[in-house]
């Protein structure tokens, strides 16, 4: 017996294993092992084709069967990845002045269609990057999460243009706000990035087997394209 760390042959039987295996010890190393072993170390080169599987419309389950790992394990690494992503934006720096936003809420659901859990957005015309996200009701609530959620120096300067939800108006200074309709143009680019995370997001995708079963799953999801599509913008 040779262990598969440091390649001794200074091994030793180490009780059995959870299935019944016979585990091994290096005394030279430490390490413990067993003889053909059934689950198999992902290596990080995997993980780095994961984590871009991540950012397409592909199912777990598809992602699974590309990179010939289990679903479990994925499912693992998945519930870990989206935990740790960061809830804040990271953007350019901007300077004080007139600064514009494009503010809208798109639809999306958790486990079954009756958990509505609505993705607040606010973009920045100027440089396009996503600025402000919440996900949540589609109330009053849900408005002044995505006004926190704005960097300092857009609640200071911005002014911002949406549709006519009245919880814009009761959040929003009324002194920055515009209320527009579709045929303005005035929301353009931010409902032109709801299509597009429509199209990169299985779990958004309207008719969809791939929807989120897990409400930390699904923001931990928005939170990672965001991020991948604001750097994007400043490579």
């Amino acid at each position: 017996m040779t262990c598969p760390n440091c390649r001794s042959q200074n091994v030793v039987k180490n009780g059995r294993i959870h299935n019944g295996k016979q585990n091994h010890k290096c005394k030279t190393c430490g390490r413990q092992f067993v003889e053909a072993p059934q689950q198999k170390r992902i290596d990080s080169s995997t993980k780095g084709l994961i984590d871009k599987l991540l950012l397409e419309k592909i199912p777990l389950a598809g992602i699974a069967r590309v990179c010939d790992v289990s679903e479990s394990w994925l499912q693992e690494y998945v519930n870990c990845k989206y935990e740790a992503v960061p809830r804040t934006v990271n953007i350019s720096s901007k300077k004080k002045g007139r600064l514009t936003l494009q503010c809208d809420e798109m639809w999306s659901f958790v486990n079954d269609k009756s958990n509505k859990q609505w993705i607040w957005l606010a973009l920045d015309v100027i440089t396009r990057e996503i600025v402000g996200v919440y996900v949540g009701a589609r109330s009053k609530q849900g408005a002044r999460q995505l006004w926190n959620s704005l960097p300092g120096i857009y609640r200071q300067c911005a002014v911002a243009y949406t549709d006519f939800w009245d919880a814009y108006g009761c959040v929003f200074p009324k002194q920055r706000h515009q209320a527009v309709g579709k045929e303005t143009g005035q929301t353009c680019y931010i409902e032109r990035f709801n299509c597009t995370m429509r199209q990169r997001v299985s779990r958004l995708v309207r008719k969809t087997l791939s929807f989120s079963k897990k409400l930390e799953n699904h923001i931990g999801a928005i939170w990672m394209f965001v991020h991948h599509y604001n750097a994007s913008l400043q490579d």
